[in-house]
């Protein structure tokens, strides 16, 4: 009998499991375990930056064919037309015979940039252009002078007598930049802490050069200061110079790789564009907290840079750089908004500690929290670090002047959480 019933009790047992068994195999048949997620996803990136990098190579030489093009097509009839002229009426008549024009933009290197280029060479005849070119680069130094190891000067350039210039150019800036970035970017993740930018670049450069690394730091330095109106050389060196923390642009860099997670997700088809609506409906949930007016503005200057017929909107395309390796209009625009509403939101900071000479810790959490509830204990945490330069766990009751905390915060990638009350 004791038997029957256990019998009985362990095929009740044996059909639930069954049932739960089918429940789960129902619900669960389509998911994909983590590590194969994680594996994908980390091939997907791998694979977006790898054709990013064609992207651009691809946009470079075709810009360089398309010049080429130009030139034969003007120099071509110019050059049928002296032919003709020489056949019509025999070679000891006089003919002009006209070329093409130089391209005096591909001197922007060493003028310090395209804008500046165009400053020096506007209204001014080919033969004056000549002699302005070779004043200039009459005028660059060969050598530079040391500044000495002292503990003034910064660390990077901390080296005496004659040192060579390497007359860099432009494009040999930002490819070097964007290497360190990519460098210090692999150090942060994989260390609690991230070094100051000016140790940073001085190990990089003895690494990478060995014993040229003060050529390439005084030569790099002075090829900076020439292309000061770029904003990505502007912003490493106001980073470099400590006008700014190095949150910036690592904020920027998170930005717009949010913004284009956002666009493949939408984009169903995988085609590489989207419909206008979908483009715009992607803007808005990548970037809930914008108005409809930045919203349009987006929308509109994406669609001018693609010269867009108006149907699709190709976003890979937007997230191309130009020859000098910069971010054009529209991710430009991007970084440009969310400035705007960074400063905008420390405005806002300003108004809740008005008539309050100092403020300390508490009160400037208190603050974060009234104008943007919404905002998570971690991020405020950190926040108050930078605001008091100190690490997060050891914030203390100690007040600074509130002028230098809103300082501090206004050069950090400090931003709004939620909507405003």
């Amino acid at each position: 009998m004791v038997v029957k019933m256990a019998l009985q009790v362990c095929r009740e047992d044996l059909t639930k499991a069954q049932v739960e068994l089918n429940r789960l195999e129902a619900e669960y048949s389509d998911v994909v375990p983590r590590r194969d997620w994680d594996n994908l996803n980390r091939i997907h990136e791998e694979t977006l930056i790898k054709l990013e990098t064609l992207q651009t190579d691809f946009d470079q030489m075709k810009s360089e064919y398309d010049t080429l093009l130009e030139v034969h097509r003007q120099s071509a009839p110019a050059v049928l037309h002296s032919n003709q002229s020489v056949l019509q009426h025999g070679s000891d008549n006089k003919h002009i015979v006209t070329t093409p024009r130089p391209n005096w933009e591909q001197c922007s290197d060493i003028l310090g940039g395209i804008e500046r280029c165009k400053e020096l060479f506007e209204g001014q005849s080919s033969q004056k252009k000549l002699e302005i070119l070779l004043q200039e680069m009459n005028g660059q130094n060969e050598i530079f002078t040391g500044l000495g190891t002292s503990s003034e000067v910064p660390i990077y350039l901390q080296y005496e007598g004659t040192i060579k210039n390497l007359k860099l150019k432009k494009t040999d800036v930002i490819r070097v930049i964007k290497d360190i970035w990519r460098n210090k970017t692999t150090e942060n993740e994989k260390n609690d802490y991230s070094r100051d930018l000016q140790m940073f670049l001085h190990s990089y450069l003895v690494e990478q050069y060995k014993d040229k690394s003060g050529e390439w730091a005084y030569s790099l330095m002075e090829s900076i200061q020439n292309n000061l109106k770029d904003d990505f050389i502007c912003l490493f060196n106001d980073i470099l110079t400590g006008k700014v923390d190095e949150s910036i642009y690592h904020g920027q860099t998170q930005l717009l790789f949010h913004l284009l997670k956002v666009f493949i997700q939408s984009d169903i088809t995988q085609c590489g564009s989207l419909t206008v609506l979908e483009f715009s409906e992607a803007l808005k949930k990548a970037f809930p907290l914008k108005s409809d007016q930045d919203i349009e503005e987006l929308l509109m200057t994406a669609q001018t840079e693609l010269r867009s017929n108006g149907v699709r909107i190709s976003y890979q395309t937007l997230y191309t750089e130009d020859t000098d390796g910069r971010h054009k209009e529209f991710l430009s625009l991007v970084k440009k908004q969310a400035t705007a509403e960074r400063l905008q939101y420390i405005s806002n900071l300003r108004v809740q500690l008005e008539g309050k000479g100092e403020v300390d810790a508490e009160h400037l959490r208190t603050a974060f929290k009234t104008i943007d509830p919404s905002q998570d204990s971690e991020t405020l945490d950190w926040y108050l670090s930078v605001a008091f330069k100190t690490k997060e766990c050891e914030l203390q009751a100690q007040a600074l002047n509130t002028e230098v905390v809103l300082q501090r915060l206004s050069v950090a990638d400090v931003k709004r959480a939620g909507p405003e009350r």
